[in-house]
C-alpha cells in the first residue's frame, strides 16, 4: 500500500503545474521531477521499447538517467553553428545508452520513443524561442520541449530545464507558453509546435504580441 501511496503522489508532483522560478540564463537543470521514481529499467533501447508504454515511462527515465550538457550546448549555439556549422542531433538509441545532452537531442529522444510506444498521444516538438541571451560569446536563444495529448488536454514534458516533470493539463499551447515564460523569466518572442526538429520540416512561428507576453 505505501509503495502504491508514494507512486501516485510522485506522478501528481510530476504533473503539477509550473511554479518556481528559474534561472533565465541557462537551460540547464535547476530542478530534478519525481518521475525517476517510476523508473522502467531496460538494459538497452530496444528492450525500453519493449516495456514502455506511456509519457510517464520516457519521463521517468528522463528524470532518473538525463544530464545536461553544457560544453555541446555552447556548440549549438547560433554563433558557433555560423561559424562552424551544424552539429548532429543525436539519436535516441545514442543518449539511452550515453544520456548526456541538450535540450534538442532529450526532446527527439521524447518525439522519436513516445511515438513508438504511444503514437495516439501524437508527441510534437515545441521549438521556444526567447529573447537571445548571450554567454561567452555565444548567442543563445532556442529552446526545445516536447507537447504530447491525452483526453483532449495538451501535456508537456522531456524539458532540460526540468528533467522528469510532466506540466499540464493545458488548453492549448499557448496557455502552456505563457506559464512557461513567466516560469523562465525570459521574453519569448515565438513558438512552433512542429513534427521534426529539422529546419525543412519547421512551419511558421506564432509570434507573441507585445500586450501578450508576461
Amino acid at each position: 500500500m505505501r509503495t502504491m501511496v508514494a507512486a501516485l503522489v510522485a506522478v501528481v508532483v510530476a504533473c503539477s503545474a509550473l511554479v518556481d522560478a528559474a534561472d533565465p540564463t541557462s537551460d540547464a537543470p535547476e530542478t530534478r521531477g519525481s518521475g525517476g521514481s517510476l523508473l522502467k529499467e531496460a538494459s538497452s533501447y530496444d528492450e525500453a521499447l519493449s516495456i514502455w508504454r506511456s509519457a510517464e515511462d520516457v519521463n521517468a527515465w528522463i528524470g532518473a538517467m538525463f544530464q545536461y550538457d553544457m560544453s555541446r550546448a555552447l556548440q549549438l549555439s547560433e554563433t558557433q553553428r555560423q561559424q562552424n556549422g551544424r552539429l548532429s542531433i543525436h539519436r535516441p538509441e545514442t543518449l539511452f545508452m550515453a544520456p548526456r545532452g541538450v535540450c534538442v537531442d532529450l526532446a527527439r529522444f521524447a518525439v522519436e520513443t513516445l511515438r513508438a510506444v504511444d503514437p495516439q498521444a501524437k508527441p510534437r516538438y515545441v521549438m521556444i524561442e526567447f529573447h537571445p541571451v548571450s554567454i561567452a560569446g555565444n548567442t543563445l536563444r532556442r529552446h526545445w520541449v516536447v507537447s504530447f495529448e491525452r483526453a483532449g488536454k495538451h501535456y508537456f514534458f522531456a524539458d532540460s530545464k526540468r528533467p522528469g516533470h510532466i506540466a499540464g493539463p493545458y488548453e492549448s499551447t499557448k496557455e502552456f507558453i505563457s506559464e512557461y515564460a513567466r516560469y523562465r523569466g525570459r521574453e519569448i518572442v515565438a513558438f512552433s509546435e512542429m513534427e521534426s526538429y529539422e529546419r525543412k520540416a519547421r512551419t511558421p512561428a506564432v509570434k507573441q504580441n507585445r500586450d501578450e507576453r508576461p
